[in-house]
């Protein structure tokens, strides 16, 4: 890292305050001020970017690296390089779907160690609860892991079963304890139906999953924050009918919140073609009216954040030959293209790059307890910044994405966005194409509780 303070000025700074012409002055890989340019000390070297947005890094909560175990699916080398192209400076690794899974102090410790020395950028990751593990719930969240993941349905792969509300009212008080959150996978169902008639057609599977899924989910999810006080995260919202909800439990003061994805803010169910199993995903993408009160409840503020929910599998497991929707792995590989994807949705509906930072930086910092160190241009954070040019265009193709597999639905579709630069603690670590030479990443863990 160097020590020499440098300052990094544009036109367009995406500051808490609005956005404005500034310098960031960085010095030892910390923000050290937000300075109008006249009042940049002299002598200090500075970079102007002109009109391109100087914005601090995504913080993506939610990833899928599947390392170990299934690191043929992605992995953190990979995982971590594409994010950083994508303007993703801190990562955090779901529990699941690496082998074994993040359930146990010593699964953390394996995941913590196939990490080490391999990521561009910081990570963390989510401990699980499942049933019977209530007594590694302490050690986990006192070795810094950012919170704990359930699932109220089948999660897709058995070494993360799903938990029952008898398990959660035992799991709850201890996280509250940790002062950790519990973050759900939220369909709710006690008869769960694989689709029926032609399985090649998207309406097959979307009828399968339906909306009152989730809305029970979420009902369950409020009644159990309130008893317990603990705080409470829904995970890839899908269902717009759940927002009274939400917006309801927030009215109340309970500590509970929400995300949703890109892929639920770009595509419809109107627009999947039959055999298209590169969209599926749980709970699926639903009709544009549904997607456009999703934007609506961002607006509003019932919805905190955006994150990737990349999910990535090996192509084989898609079954694009077939087309078949019940067969198929349900995940989106999106790491890379959710910055884009996202603005891309922002400026057709007219929202700014504040609120771009405050859905994709900001809140999922603060979720994971690194609020000020991460997310923001504020002193004392983590120099962790992007060169973002919001007027730019691109299109996705195969031999542009930096995922372990190319297979990813935005490819071939337009994006607004582009990253040039990505720095972390203000060392470059992505420029145009071009990665640093030694990857510089770390496990950021959450604080211990005040």
């Amino acid at each position: 890292m160097s020590s020499q303070p440098w300052a990094l000025a544009s036109q367009r700074v995406v500051t808490e305050s609005g956005v404005r012409e500034a310098a960031v002055v960085i010095r030892e890989g910390k923000v050290a001020a937000v300075l109008p340019l006249s009042e940049v000390p002299a002598g200090l070297p500075v970079e102007h970017v002109g009109q391109k947005a100087v914005m601090p890094g995504v913080v993506d909560c939610h990833a899928h690296i599947n390392e170990p175990g299934r690191t043929e699916w992605e992995g953190f080398e990979t995982a971590t390089r594409a994010a950083a192209s994508g303007g993703i400076t801190t990562v955090v690794d779901m529990p699941l779907n690496s082998i074994p899974a993040t359930t146990t102090l010593a699964a953390l410790q394996l995941k913590a160690a196939a990490a080490e020395g391999h990521c561009a950028i910081d990570y963390g990751f989510w401990g699980g609860v499942i049933p019977g593990n209530g007594a590694e719930l302490e050690a986990m969240a006192g070795a810094g892991v950012t919170g704990f993941k359930c699932f109220l349905i089948h999660s897709g792969v058995d070494e993360f079963p799903h938990t029952t509300r008898e398990d959660l009212e035992r799991a709850l008080p201890v996280l509250a304890r940790c002062g950790v959150p519990l973050i759900v996978h939220a369909e709710l169902t006690p008869d769960e139906k694989p689709p029926q008639g032609d399985t090649r057609t998207y309406r097959s599977y979307l009828e399968s999953r339906p909306r009152q899924w989730e809305d029970d989910a979420i009902r369950m999810m409020v009644e159990l924050c309130r008893k317990h006080r603990t705080r409470v995260h829904i995970v890839h919202l899908s269902s717009s009918d759940a927002l009274p909800d939400i917006a309801a439990a927030r009215r109340e003061g309970l500590p509970f919140s929400v995300e949703t994805c890109p892929h639920y803010l770009t595509f419809d169910a109107e627009h999947i073609p039959d055999g298209a199993t590169f969209l599926k995903c749980a709970p699926p993408i639903r009709e544009a009216e549904n997607r456009e009160k999703l934007w609506e409840g961002l607006a509003r503020g019932d919805i905190d954040m955006v994150v990737s929910d990349h999910s990535p599998c090996t192509p084989a497991l898609k079954h694009l030959d077939k087309g078949d929707f019940s067969a198929a792995w349900g995940g989106i590989a999106s790491l890379q293209f959710s910055l884009p994807a996202v603005w891309t949705g922002m400026r057709e509906r007219g929202h700014g790059l504040e609120a771009l930072v405050r859905w994709m930086c900001r809140h999922p910092a603060r979720l994971i307890g690194l609020e000020g160190t991460k997310g923001g241009l504020t002193p004392g954070a983590d120099a962790d910044l992007l060169v973002f040019d919001p007027d730019a265009t691109f299109t996705p193709e195969a031999a542009h994405v930096r995922h372990r597999h190319k297979l990813t639905p935005y490819a071939g579709r337009a994006l607004h966005g582009v990253v040039e630069r990505t720095y972390l603690r203000g060392e470059p670590v992505y420029t145009e194409g071009a990665f640093a030479a030694r990857p510089g990443g770390r496990w950021v863990r959450r604080p211990g509780k005040a």
